[in-house]
């Protein structure tokens, strides 16, 4: 029996990739792609539906954390793997409170993608064994005494709109992607200046830029 699966990621190279990877498997196939969740969501309205989706984390519009919180909200029981180039520890969390049933860095999808894929589609989660152990530690260890990054300080709708601050993305354009208005949009803004010790608003935008350009890299 052949397992289907959904790619989304807005690299074409990227994408082309994972898809021959997951097509030269026996028992896999790629049957939809899409270059970011808008398309994907509007696809998946259309077409039958996946045994699987893998998705980038950094897509134009909204995020693949965003995507796998609306997909599992939609799609009861659709199990999602979550692609990102780095900051594991901080992308991965998000990516498994969202609904996630894997993390691989893209670093390792080559070599570990189908191996991921193969063991969600058996029902089994899928992480790097630093992320698990990462994860192990946390449950084990009070709150009180991490020591989070700055980043790890938004909740997930903060670090959604920072990341489309990073993407140039004005509060009116958010506003709209987002469907809330432009005053929930700047609250969420004074609230990230104040949680990352920013003086100013400009000062956000750099260091949301900054961070974006590093997570495309």
């Amino acid at each position: 029996m052949t397992s289907t699966v959904m790619v989304v990621d807005d690299h074409a190279i990227v994408l082309h990739g994972l898809c021959l990877l997951i097509n030269n498997e026996s028992g896999l196939k790629v049957t939809l792609q899409a270059e970011s969740g808008e398309q994907a969501l509007e696809l998946l309205k259309t077409s039958p539906r996946p045994d699987l989706v893998v998705t980038d984390i950094s897509l134009p519009g909204i995020s693949g954390i965003e995507l796998t919180k609306q997909l599992t909200a939609l799609y009861t029981g659709l199990p999602i793997l979550v692609l990102s180039m780095h900051d594991e520890l901080i992308h991965g969390e998000r990516a498994f409170r969202a609904g996630a049933r894997g993390y691989l860095t893209k670093q390792e999808a080559t070599d570990k993608v189908v191996i991921a894929v193969r063991r969600i589609l058996e029902g089994k989660p899928y992480m790097s064994e630093r992320m698990e152990s990462v994860l192990h530690h946390t449950l084990r260890v009070s709150p009180k005494s991490k020591v989070p990054s700055a980043i790890s300080k938004l909740t997930d709708r903060e670090f959604e709109i920072f990341r489309m601050i990073g993407l140039g993305l004005g509060s009116a354009e958010i506003a709209q992607k987002l469907e809330r208005s432009i005053k929930t949009i700047e609250a969420h803004r004074a609230n990230m200046k104040k949680k990352l010790g920013m003086n100013s608003m400009n000062a956000l935008n750099r260091f949301a830029v900054s961070w974006a350009d590093r997570d495309r890299v």
